[in-house]
């Protein structure tokens, strides 16, 4: 059986809607702003960008979490983004499609934030 890491992903409903329309299996390509896909490490950072950004941006905020392979993830080293708890994975864009077949499972809302 192959290792998995779970990870956390913030994020809004136009977001969540690309990945339902993939069957909850894939994030959908960046937009020509977005150079990298950034899931996080933790839920409770999750929480945090969801509440409290994507909540105000955009009305509602919902907390993903998925497994990727973990022998793969090994080419993102962990990226602290602040404090001790903030870490995140920076996946260029263009690598994440190769990203999207190393998730394991569905991808999964686990927590929805409203004003």
């Amino acid at each position: 059986m192959t290792a998995t890491t779970t990870l956390w992903r913030p994020t809004g409903p136009e977001e969540l809607a690309l990945v339902e329309a993939s069957g909850w299996r894939a994030w959908p390509p960046r937009l020509p702003d977005q150079p990298i896909f950034y899931p996080v490490m933790n839920e409770d950072y999750a929480v945090r960008i969801a509440r409290d950004w994507n909540v105000p941006a955009s009305g509602v905020g919902y907390v993903t979490r998925f497994e990727v392979e973990t022998d793969f993830l090994a080419r993102y080293p962990v990226q602290q983004a602040g404090g001790r708890t903030i870490l995140e994975l920076w996946v260029p864009a263009e690598e994440l499609a190769e990203f999207n077949e190393h998730i394991v499972g569905l991808i999964e809302v686990v927590r929805e934030f409203r004003p």
